[in-house]
């Protein structure tokens, strides 16, 4: 097979260059936003690989000043991102490269935002205009490499970075966190383990999904939903079992990037419980997402049954809402995703805490049904204890 087929350049919603090999061009992206002395944050686990290694060498070559920052956690903090930012002002960087999975992406978006404010993280979280204090001309450019197909946190204007002191996940929000060039290579995402191909996956499906039942109106993210939403049926038991199968893997890697561009119309109730578990156990937050869903999904029946039965038509199921819950039941168990959070580790003693949680996060302004404390601190005992 050839891959010519996916080798192309687009520009929604920023400009992408998608295909085999194309990370060989990191250190022409950087050039065009006029870096000399690019950042490159990625996160401990990839930081000794030779993706990365390559990836600083061939810049170095180009002429760049590039280096490197990994002191990055599962769970990116706010200590993370101070400590990334001393790092970029003392080396005096001119952009980052964004290279990783989740926690990568989010912390060099971060990382490069702050690198020019005089404000304290915070301050800039996602909550009415706080935005909009920030001095525009003090964020560097990012370059942005995805190396999982989970968070499309490449093609989004947000990163979710953990509030250590308080054990919350907060959203950092601004325009300009958009990365300027992004690089879809399916080749970086080769060596990723099973699990973590289907818990990030899964994160894909969770993104399109939340957004597909998200009662906004915003009919071109639904559009682009249905259809991350089939990729994730069609590609995904497919990158699981053959991680060398570049087809399926560049086929995710869009799924995810279409993910996180659907959600501008929103999330809902997976991300609200997903976001404080992860602050709260430290847990993987594509695995919290795939374990939550079937339970989120049952919750919300009585609002999204008519929409998914369509959409159970589009993938291929039977035009019903059950079809549509009994494929994401078998897709669970064929990538291997425990079926319970009680399988991960974790039990109920915090229930009433993470309801609170689960409605004060962001996310839950985009579930079908305003869900109360009490709702969702039972739909996480459910999926405790296996009940649906």
């Amino acid at each position: 097979m050839t891959y010519s087929q996916y080798t192309m350049n687009w520009n929604y919603p920023t400009a992408v260059r998608a295909g085999v090999g194309r990370i060989s061009e990191l250190a022409d992206a950087c050039q065009s936003l006029g870096m000399k002395a690019p950042l490159l944050v990625t996160d401990p686990g990839l930081a000794s690989l030779p993706m990365v290694t390559n990836a600083i060498v061939a810049c170095v070559e180009a002429g760049l000043d590039c280096r490197l920052f990994s002191n990055i956690k599962g769970n990116p903090t706010g200590e993370n991102v101070n400590d990334g930012v001393v790092a970029f002002r003392e080396g005096k960087h001119d952009g980052v490269i964004a290279f990783g999975g989740g926690s990568g992406l989010d912390a060099a978006k971060a990382i490069a935002f702050m690198s020019g404010q005089t404000a304290d993280l915070w301050s800039f979280e996602d909550v009415g205009d706080n935005w909009s204090k920030a001095i525009e001309s003090g964020i560097a450019p990012i370059v942005a490499v995805p190396t999982t197909s989970g968070t499309g946190s490449e093609v989004g204007r947000a990163s979710v970075i953990t509030d250590d002191a308080n054990h919350v996940k907060k959203i950092i929000f601004h325009p300009k966190m958009l990365p300027e060039v992004v690089i879809l290579d399916p080749v970086l995402t080769q060596g990723l383990p099973a699990k973590i191909t289907a818990a990030t996956g899964m994160d894909a499906l969770s993104h399109n999904l939340e957004a597909y039942c998200s009662p906004f109106y915003h009919p071109m993210a639904e559009g682009i939903a249905i259809e991350g939403i089939r990729l994730v049926k069609e590609y995904l038991p497919q990158a699981v079992a053959n991680g060398d199968n570049l087809d399926a893997r560049m086929q995710m890697l869009v799924s995810s990037s279409m993910g996180a561009t659907a959600f501008q119309r929103g999330l809902g109730g997976m991300h609200a419980l997903a976001h404080p578990l992860g602050a709260l156990y430290d847990a993987h937050h594509g695995l919290l997402n795939a374990i939550l869903m079937p339970y989120v999904l049952k919750a919300n029946q009585d609002v999204i049954a008519e929409k998914l039965s369509r959409l159970a038509l589009y993938i291929g199921l039977e035009g019903s809402f059950d079809a549509f819950l009994q494929w994401v039941l078998d897709l669970r168990e064929q990538l291997g995703i425990p079926h319970t959070l009680a399988a991960i580790g974790i039990d109920e003693e915090k229930a009433e805490l993470v309801g609170r949680m689960a409605t004060e996060d962001p996310s839950a302004g985009g579930n079908p049904i305003s869900f109360t404390d009490a709702q969702y601190s039972q739909l996480f005992k459910n999926a405790v204890q296996g009940v649906l």
